[in-house]
C-alpha cells in the first residue's frame, strides 16, 4: 500500500442501513477510491444521536437484519483489503436493528452477584456470535465508565455500576467472551464518561477531577484492561481541563490525553479510535474540511469514526503526519484486522441468529439479577390482601395482559387496572375504582431507559403514584431503569420496592415467581439512588 492508501485505512465513516441506494453507492465510491479499513454501523439517520434534539421520525424496518447482512457483503467485495465492519451492539444487535436477540442492559448485569461473572461472559460471547452472523468483527462495546453520577443523560443504564472493581470484571467478561468467538471489542470512553451532567453527543461534558482522583476511580477499568490486552479504547468526547494545562480541550483531540496518559504513563500500545466524530462536541470545532479528521489523528487516534470529511481528512493527514506515526498507526489496525481472521479472507456473514439460546441466557440473569430495595414482607401482605378482597393490581404504561400479571393471575387473582395513556378523566377514575382496596401491586413499565424528562413518566403519573403511595400500601416492581426511583414522590411510604430492570418476558416470569415464592432476591443495585431513604 502506498502512504496514502494506509492512511485511508484510518477511516471508518458511518453507513445507515435503512439508507438510499445513492448513499450506499458514495459509500462504494469511498470504499474504491480512498481505501478506508472499515464501517461503522448505523440503523437510519433518524435514529442516529445527534439527531435526538430534531424529533426526526424513525422509521422500523423488519428486515433490517438482511438488509445489513446484504450491505456487508457487497462493501467487502468492493475492497481491495478486507474491511473491518464495525457496530455499537452494547446490549446485542437490537440496539441497531430490529428483529434480532436483545440482551440486558449493562446496569442490570451490573445487578448480578459477583460470583456469576460468567453470565456476563455468556453475553459477550452470544452477541460475538450475532455479529458474525451478520459479517460483523468489531463491537464498540462495552463500556468502563463508572456510573458515580445519577443524574448523567447519557451513560447511566449503559454502565456496569458504581463499584470499580466489578465494572472492570464485567468489562473484561464481556470482552473476553467476545473474542472467544473471533469478535473484537473496545473499552469506552477513555478517561471515563461517568462522572458527567451534559450528553457529548449535543455538548462537551467538563470533569473537574485531578489525575490522582482519576487515577483511583475512572481510569481503573482501562488500567485493568490495559493489564489483560484489550482490543481498543475509544476516547471520549469529555474535556478533562487537570489532563490538558487547564484547556476544556475535548479529549479526543488532546496529546496530553491520548499520547501522555494513555500511551506513555498507562502504556497502552493497541489500537485507539475516537467517538464518533459527527458528534457536536467536537464536530462544530473547524470549519475547513478535514481539519477535525487531522486534528484527531495527531491527538492519538488511530482510527477516526464516523469520519465525515474522509478525502479531506486524508489529505490533511497525508500532508502535515510523520510517516513514522502512519505506520505506527496502520500497524496497529493491521493487528486488529489479523486477530479477527478477515485478513485471510475470512469475513463472511457466519451461522445465524439463535433466539431460543438468547432467551435462555436472559432468563438465568433474570433469576440472579431482581433486586430486593424494600420488603415488609410484600408477598404475605399480599397474599392477605388478597383473600380479604382488598387488593387491586395497576400496570402503568402496560396493558394487563402483560406476562407479570399473567403468571400472577392463578396464584394471585384480583382486579386489575392499566393506565396506558395519562390524562386526568382516566386518572380520576382509576382513583374512584381503587377506593375500596388497601392494598396495590404496581408494576411500573419505565417509558424510556434515558433519564431525559423523567424517562417520560407523565407529570400526572408522579403524582398519581405519590399520593397513591401516601394513602395506601404499595408494592411496586420496577421494569426499567433504577434510576426512575429517584422521580417518584413518597417512595418512602412504599410497602415494598422491587427492582426488575427489564421487561422482558424472562424478568417478568421471573420477578412474579419471585413474589409467589416468596424467595430471596439474589440482585444488588448496581448504583446510588438519590433520595432512597427506605
Amino acid at each position: 500500500m502506498t502512504l496514502e492508501q494506509k492512511i485511508g485505512q484510518f477511516f471508518f465513516p458511518a453507513v445507515f442501513i435503512n439508507d438510499t441506494e445513492e448513499n450506499f453507492q458514495e459509500t462504494e465510491r469511498l470504499i474504491k477510491e480512498h481505501h478506508i479499513g472499515g464501517l461503522t454501523f448505523f440503523h437510519s439517520r433518524a435514529s442516529a444521536a445527534t439527531n435526538y434534539e430534531s424529533k426526526k421520525k424513525i422509521v422500523f424496518n423488519d428486515n433490517s437484519y438482511e438488509r445489513l447482512k446484504e450491505l456487508v457483503i457487497r462493501f467487502q467485495k468492493c475492497a481491495t483489503t478486507p474491511l473491518l465492519m464495525s457496530i455499537d451492539a452494547e446490549w446485542g444487535l437490537a440496539m441497531r436493528v430490529e428483529k434480532t436477540p436483545q440482551y440486558p442492559y449493562a446496569i442490570t448485569l451490573g445487578a448480578l452477584p459477583s460470583r456469576t461473572k460468567n453470565l456476563v461472559y455468556e453475553v459477550g460471547k452470544q452477541i460475538g456470535l450475532d455479529l458474525k452472523s451478520a459479517g460483523i468483527h468489531y463491537n464498540l462495546a462495552p463500556l468502563a465508565d463508572i456510573n458515580n453520577n445519577p443524574n448523567n443523560p447519557v451513560i447511566g443504564y449503559r454502565s456496569f455500576g458504581q463499584n470499580k472493581e466489578k465494572v472492570a470484571r464485567f468489562a473484561l467478561e464481556y470482552l473476553r467472551g467476545m473474542n472467544d468467538v473471533g469478535v473484537l471489542g473496545c473499552l469506552k470512553h477513555f478517561p471515563g464518561h461517568g462522572n458527567t451532567s451534559v450528553d457529548s453527543h449535543l455538548g462537551l461534558p467538563i470533569l473537574e477531577e485531578t489525575l490522582e482522583q482519576l487515577m483511583d476511580n475512572e481510569l481503573f477499568p482501562f488500567i485493568k484492561g490495559i493489564e489483560n490486552d484489550v482490543d481498543s479504547i475509544m476516547i471520549g468526547h469529555l474535556a478533562v481541563p487537570a489532563l490538558n494545562d487547564g484547556k476544556n480541550t475535548s479529549a479526543t483531540l488532546s496529546k496530553p490525553i491520548i499520547e501522555d496518559l494513555l500511551r506513555k504513563q498507562l502504556g497502552y500500545d493497541g489500537l485507539v479510535i475516537s467517538d464518533a466524530l459527527n458528534m457536536h462536541s467536537v464536530c462544530k470545532l473547524y470549519d475547513i474540511k478535514g481539519q477535525l479528521e487531522w486534528e484527531a489523528f495527531n491527538a492519538g487516534n488511530d482510527v477516526l469514526c464516523f469520519a465525515e470529511n474522509v478525502a479531506e481528512g486524508i489529505q490533511e493527514i497525508l500532508k502535515n503526519a510523520r510517516p513514522e506515526r502512519i505506520e505506527a498507526s496502520f500497524n496497529r489496525l493491521w493487528k486488529c484486522k489479523q486477530k479477527a481472521g478477515i485478513i485471510d479472507g475470512d469475513f463472511a456473514p457466519q451461522g445465524n441468529l439463535n433466539f431460543e439460546m438468547a432467551s435462555a441466557l436472559n432468563k438465568k440473569i433474570a433469576t440472579y439479577c431482581v433486586t430486593k430495595i424494600k420488603d415488609n414482607h410484600n408477598s404475605l401482605a399480599l397474599f392477605e390482601a388478597k383473600n380479604n378482597e382488598e387488593l387491586a393490581k395497576i400496570s402503568l404504561y402496560k396493558n394487563t395482559d402483560n406476562v407479570f400479571f399473567k403468571t400472577l393471575s392463578t396464584a394471585l387473582p384480583s382486579p386489575e387496572f392499566a393506565l396506558e395513556t395519562v390524562d386526568k378523566d382516566t386518572i380520576d377514575a382509576l382513583e374512584k375504582d381503587l377506593a375500596d382496596f388497601d392494598v396495590i401491586l404496581l408494576s411500573l413499565f419505565v417509558p424510556k431507559a434515558k433519564p431525559l424528562n423523567n424517562f417520560d413518566i407523565d407529570d400526572a403519573v408522579l403524582t398519581f403514584l405519590g399520593k397513591l403511595f401516601s394513602t395506601k400500601k404499595c408494592v411496586l416492581y420496577v421494569f426499567g431503569n433504577p434510576y426512575a426511583l429517584q422521580v417518584i414522590p413518597n417512595l418512602e411510604s412504599a410497602l415494598g420496592i422491587i427492582q426488575v430492570y427489564q421487561d422482558f418476558t424472562e424478568f417478568q416470569e421471573s420477578a412474579a415467581r419471585q413474589l409467589l415464592e416468596n424467595t430471596k432476591c439474589k440482585g444488588t443495585l448496581p448504583v446510588v439512588i438519590n433520595g432512597i431513604e427506605i
